[in-house]
């Protein structure tokens, strides 16, 4: 096969916004990053996990042009200390374990610095996703597939059908492969909408190719490592770590936070009134949306901040039918916008993956998520999770606001 990364902007611009706040505040962290697929009836021949092995090679020579870091360089938080970091970075393959112990057939560790293994993450299910669907299936006829389901995906949207507000496409790590996510990407950058505005991408170089708004501000794992890989921080603090390091990184820029790594629940109690003024908006990722926007509208009106001047990104699991109706909910009461993955780069006759790969340890100690709803974290130590839990708990139950 082809090379199927051709470029170190072919991530997520989160990576890039994590990588920056990661490189002036947390350098010496370390981590270690799992694979795990959840689908139970999916395997991985020897012949797809040589095939990942060369891809991941060939991903490991690339190095950054001059060009992508003048483009990196035009978006507003980036700093030049950190793009001279990247002048000098590229990924290496020795910190990769690819192997075969599992049901599925795959398995993947990354181990090094947190400012390396985080770039991985998103390259590294590209890689795995577009390799299992041209290995295991007739690549053409999944593409015809796709092709005609971004059509009738289109017209919707141009005959307003469905009206999402703002979205963005968010599917690089789960795409049928770079050029459906490529095809997507410029149809919706094309067509008319009614009701709708396509606001870019979080894939950094399909940004730069069709002068869109690059999207993305942190992950879980920002949350998980900067709140539990310290071992002197109480993990139900972790919010409240990760939110003031973001803030003296960024400032009043880039902020949209994330609400559910140890619970939005417990995440409010730490988004008080100084960072809800300062973020943006916020993103869902877990649990009903419904429930979860209300609660945010709730918050800010409790701390006496409008609503409508602050963002709730949805961001779960979305199609256009879900969207729509998310958008009609909270219409008028909030900014309301959209980040959409798996249904717009990976919409074919069969069904995508659900691969996922997961920060499990850092600075030599567990770390975790407990998200909204059961099944969306994966920590090998059910003992952690335990002492997490349980952290989280008595905050709740005991400290007063």
């Amino acid at each position: 096969m082809e090379p199927i990364i051709h470029s170190l902007l072919e991530t997520d611009l989160y990576k890039f916004s994590m990588g920056q706040a990661i490189y002036h505040e947390f350098p010496t962290y370390t981590t270690t990053w799992s694979f795990k697929c959840r689908n139970e009836d999916v395997f991985f021949t020897p012949e797809m996990v040589e095939e990942i092995r060369t891809q991941i090679k060939a991903y490991c020579t690339l190095s950054f042009t001059e060009d992508e870091l003048d483009y990196l360089r035009s978006i507003v938080w980036f700093k030049d200390s950190y793009i001279d970091f990247l002048r000098l970075w590229h990924p290496r393959y020795e910190e990769f374990e690819i192997g075969t112990d599992d049901p599925c057939g795959l398995t993947i560790e990354t181990r090094g610095s947190w400012l390396n293994t985080s770039m991985y993450e998103i390259p590294t299910l590209a890689i795995v996703n577009e390799v299992y669907f041209r290995m295991k299936y007739d690549y053409q006829e999944l593409l015809a597939s796709f092709k005609n389901r971004l059509d009738a995906k289109a017209k919707a949207l141009t005959d307003g059908t469905y009206r999402l507000s703002s979205f963005s496409e968010f599917g690089l790590r789960r795409r049928l492969s770079g050029e459906a996510q490529d095809m997507a990407v410029r149809r919706f950058k094309e067509i008319p909408m009614e009701g709708s505005r396509f606001v870019g991408t979080s894939n950094v170089y399909l940004a730069k190719k069709y002068q869109l708004t690059p999207v993305g501000t942190m992950a879980h794992e920002w949350i998980m490592c900067v709140g539990q890989g310290n071992h002197r921080h109480n993990p139900s603090y972790s919010n409240w770590y990760a939110l003031e390091a973001w803030i003296r990184e960024y400032g009043v820029l880039n902020g949209i936070a994330l609400t559910d790594t140890i619970t939005t629940d417990c995440f409010l109690k730490d988004f008080r009134l100084t960072y809800a003024t300062l973020f943006s908006g916020v993103r869902h990722d877990s649990g009903d949306p419904i429930l979860w926007g209300e609660k945010m509208i709730r918050h800010y009106e409790e701390l006496g901040l409008d609503p409508k001047t602050k963002t709730l990104l949805f961001s779960d699991s979305l199609d256009f039918e879900r969207a729509d109706r998310i958008r009609a909910h909270f219409e008028g009461r909030a900014k309301v916008a959209f980040g959409i993955g798996t249904y717009i780069a990976n919409d074919t006759d069969v069904p995508a993956l659900n691969i996922v790969m997961k920060t499990t340890v850092c600075n030599h100690q567990d770390v975790a998520k407990l998200s909204d709803v059961p099944g969306k974290g994966m920590c090998k130590n059910p003992n952690y999770i335990d002492y997490l839990q349980r952290s989280i708990d008595w905050r709740m139950n005991h400290e007063r606001k």
